[in-house]
């Protein structure tokens, strides 16, 4: 039977000491340039590896696991270019400190959290699921003392990587009515766990749960508009935003300009314009917001609010990367800027 090398093994092989070994492994002190060629190339002719990443993460007491929370449905997320470009951020800084990613699936509205979450070895977790303080997810990240980054969302006594929704939302209500519209339908993202997608009252629509979307809602207010008619959708896909779009054009007055609360949602409400006849933006405007590439619109590039996507990944990672290795790590809050395209133009006569 063949006996794996060991640390021991290589060291006898490269003439050192056990300990100068391991430095030629970790990186983590004084280590000459030919000394650690010497144990490497002691290790590559005995076919060893490096040592075992679980033995290594017991002994610092840690599992060098950052764990990432998301929503259930993970084929959604990964239809979602902003989810995609978030983890791309978080994913890109984690592997640049060596840190392993664990996805975790969660579904705060059933009311229970995943086992996953209750028992997984992580060392710290970035939520990008939009939990608020009372979640399931968030309370159970807290009764195991794991630090916690909220993204999107701030949560009192966490560490929060957000954007500037209610002044990006504010900047398109202001875009409106500088081009003379005062009738605006608008597709909202989800509500809360306890409003079912669909119509929405303008005049007494409550107050999100979700907090960017009510932060979203608040700046439309803020930049004089009250929505003729709203709806909710299910989640930032292209076919909400169709139905919605459908069920908005229907109404009376009819809007001549809609807003998407995201950039897929907007994509949809192009689209059942186009399925009506109608000229974008001869006939109706319309404005999104996230900034995100749609190439496959063909020569209709969106008005939108773009953000700093990939940063916030960037930044939610580095704050968990301090806050597993016990640092302090501060919130941030990233501006935003209204890109106008072709998709608005003046309100028909």
């Amino acid at each position: 039977m063949t006996t794996r090398a060991t640390l021991t093994d290589v060291a006898r092989a490269a003439g050192v000491s056990i300990s100068t070994a391991s430095l030629a492994f970790s990186g983590a002190g004084p280590i000459s340039a030919a000394t650690k060629a010497k144990v490497l190339a002691a290790a590559a002719d005995l076919g060893y590896s490096g040592p075992n990443p679980v033995a290594r993460s017991l002994r610092r007491g840690r599992s060098g696991v950052i764990g990432v929370v998301v929503r259930k449905d993970l084929r959604q997320n990964f239809r979602d270019p902003v989810a995609i470009q978030t983890l791309d951020g978080v994913a890109t800084t984690l592997g640049e400190s060596d840190l392993g990613m664990l996805l975790v699936p969660t579904d705060d509205a059933s009311g229970q959290a995943p086992e996953l979450l209750r028992h997984a070895a992580m060392d710290a977790a970035i939520l990008l699921n939009g939990a608020a303080a009372g979640a399931p997810s968030v309370r159970v990240l807290r009764d195991r003392a794991v630090p916690a980054v909220h993204v999107d969302t701030a949560v009192r006594g966490s560490v929060s990587i957000r954007v500037t929704d209610a002044a990006g939302m504010r900047a398109v209500a202001e875009h409106l009515r500088g081009l003379g519209h005062s009738a605006v339908g608008v597709v909202t993202l989800p509500w809360g766990p306890h409003v079912e997608p669909g119509p929405l009252d303008p005049a007494r629509p409550g107050r999100s749960s979700v907090p960017y979307t009510a932060a979203r809602w608040a700046g439309l207010l803020e930049g004089g508009v009250l929505p003729v008619a709203a709806q909710v959708a299910r989640g930032s896909w292209v076919e909400e935003g169709i139905r919605a779009g459908h069920a908005l054009l229907d109404a009376m007055p009819r809007p001549t300009a809609l807003v998407g609360f995201s950039d897929l949602l907007a994509a949809g409400l192009l689209l059942a314009a186009r399925e009506r006849g109608l000229r974008v933006p001869q006939d109706v405007s319309i404005a999104g917001f996230d900034g995100v590439d749609l190439p496959w619109l063909g020569e209709d590039v969106l008005t939108t609010v773009t953000q700093p996507i990939q940063e916030k990944g960037r930044l939610a990672a580095a704050a968990a990367i301090a806050l597993a290795a016990g640092e302090r790590a501060r919130s941030a809050v990233l501006e935003v800027e209204l890109r106008p395209g072709t998709t608005t133009g003046p309100a028909p006569a």
